[in-house]
């Protein structure tokens, strides 16, 4: 049924819903270019002083028919919108992110690439004690294939009286044993004034899962030229692990792997909870090759085998667990290392399930 009056109210409204999408996208505009100085500025995006000054003037100029209410809820939702308009363009600026680099970056450690398709291991005692330690376990690591070996050197730990590693000398025993067994050594390092001196020792520098957020030695790690495995804190969102990574690649150096080493939740049968959706999330989010430290997220050996397939099956470009010649001598983590032997099952059962392609010529 034509009614002209009913009609031209109808064209009047169409018209002024042009006017609100084009006043809100002018808005949308305004909040961005708020946005990049807020982030310039390091100020945080979310400001409930000034929300509430703007839902007190909304409050002021309401002349109806709309309820204040009705409007304060309308305009909380405008907002929450502009807000995640500045968080996409926050994360659109990350140097890690996916969409700043939509190829794959790859780290080569000495012949070895981290991120280029085919998953490796990476294996090696908690903590190097002795040279004949570490030394055993380099020639299982290279008799099955790998070529990167891990050991800590320095040691963070729960309580200040265990065992804290060697230092210094732990550094120049695995460069020792790198040098004879010609594989690549990996350790952490915990404060930033020795970065300069490990990076002379080591092929690949950790930052661990307590030093996530230790901005000043991301900050350093950084400025050197030297690949860096970068763990995820106990408790930190996926969102703090990109941007603790975003920390070393805004100082120019873009050789980063992320870690996956679980995260503290109520859960008492593991030592940690193994996010394992994290690994594709990583993936999707960033351009950077992610690995799983099935030997921390788990804590036990029963689960390292499954836990590995299930992190190179999710699409992890690695895995790294903790091997000891003797574990029940072990000066940290005894119960959750494999010993050799076993370190040898479960390379082989990783080869034989197709997770891991084929043992390399060493």
């Amino acid at each position: 049924m034509n009614h002209p009056e009913l009609n031209a109210l109808r064209t009047e409204l169409d018209e002024v819903n042009k006017e609100l999408l084009s006043l809100i996208n002018k808005r949308g505009e305004l909040v961005q270019q708020i946005g990049k100085i807020k982030s310039a500025q390091g100020i945080k995006k979310y400001d409930p002083v000034r929300e509430r000054h703007m839902l007190d003037l909304i409050s002021t100029e309401n002349d109806g028919p709309f309820d204040t209410s009705t409007l304060h809820h309308l305009f909380k939702e405008i907002f929450k919108a502009g807000l995640e308009l500045q968080e996409d363009d926050h994360k659109k600026e990350l140097l890690v992110s996916r969409k700043q680099r939509p190829e794959n970056t790859v780290v080569s450690v000495k012949g070895t690439d981290i991120g280029g398709g085919n998953p490796i291991l990476i294996a090696g005692p908690c903590a190097v004690e002795s040279y004949e330690q570490t030394a055993e376990v380099a020639e299982a690591v290279k008799r099955n294939g790998l070529k990167i070996l891990r050991g800590g050197a320095f040691k963070p730990r729960t309580s200040p009286y265990d065992f804290q590693g060697l230092g210094i000398e732990g550094l120049q025993i695995l460069k020792k044993v790198a040098d004879q067994y010609n594989c690549a050594v990996i350790s952490e390092i915990v404060h930033p004034q020795d970065l300069e001196l490990a990076s002379e020792y080591l092929d690949i520098i950790q930052i661990g899962a307590r030093n996530m957020q230790n901005y000043e030695l991301l900050k350093a790690a950084g400025r050197i030229n030297k690949p860096i495995l970068l763990k995820r804190g106990l408790a930190a969102t996926i969102e703090e692990f990109i941007n603790s990574a975003e920390y070393i690649m805004s100082q120019g150096n873009g050789q980063i792997i992320l870690c996956e080493r679980g995260i503290r939740t109520y859960e008492r049968a593991t030592r940690n909870t193994l996010d394992i959706t994290a690994v594709p999330i990583l993936k999707q989010e960033t351009h950077l090759p992610v690995f799983v430290d099935v030997t921390h997220s788990t804590g036990r050996k029963d689960l390292l085998l499954p836990a590995a397939k299930a992190a190179l099956a999710i699409g992890a470009d690695g895995v790294m667990a903790e091997v000891h010649p003797d574990p029940a001598v072990a000066l940290s983590d005894a119960a959750q290392q494999m010993n050799i032997e076993e370190f040898e099952r479960f390379v082989e059962k990783l080869v034989q399930s197709g997770f891991i392609k084929t043992k390399q010529t060493v």
